[in-house]
């Protein structure tokens, strides 16, 4: 079951999936018992419940009357792909060899950011210390300086941890 619930504090609406004890409102923050959180409509499908508030929010917004001119949200997506340009039809227009693209790729030339490079040296690394990242990271084509700050940004944000020195990916 899906619920279109609003927030009392900041007139915030948003769908609820079942029926949890408490919400907390996205926005704002608050949090309520659900059972007191006003509900605009119940229904068993998640679409249903979205179009609702895609539409209260519209009429707030003065855009009801052009809302109620679109499709719906599954007509629109059944009609999505129709109107893409695919892969090679807009590498050939940009004067990209497609085929030659393709076999780039699966050879394995796809590049990998510097934060991913650290994060990889985490994982193959056994017991790995900054040291260790950044000699990895250097020999991968990572700044040794790039990889220690990257291993201690990791640890702050609580995606790494750092015991003795050594660190490991979270």
């Amino acid at each position: 079951m899906y619920a279109v619930v609003g927030c009392s504090d900041c007139s915030m609406l948003w769908v609820v999936e079942g029926r949890p004890e408490r919400t907390e409102c996205p926005r704002c923050g608050t949090s309520k018992a659900h059972a007191k959180r006003k509900q605009f409509v119940t229904t068993e499908d998640r679409e249903h419940a979205a179009e609702v508030r895609a539409s209260m929010l519209a009429n707030r917004s003065g855009y009801g009357e052009a809302f109620a001119d679109l499709d719906s949200y599954t007509e629109m997506a059944e009609r999505a792909d129709e109107a893409v340009v695919d892969d090679e039809e807009y590498l050939d227009a940009a004067g990209v060899d497609a085929a030659e693209t393709r076999a780039a790729d699966e050879r394995g030339g796809g590049s990998v950011s510097r934060t991913e490079r650290v994060k990889e040296a985490l994982r193959e690394l056994d017991s790995p210390t900054a040291d260790d990242v950044a000699a990895y990271c250097e020999e991968h084509g990572v700044s040794e300086s790039f990889a220690r700050e990257a291993v201690e940004r990791l640890a702050r944000r609580g995606e790494a941890s750092e015991s003795r020195g050594v660190y490991r990916l979270l």
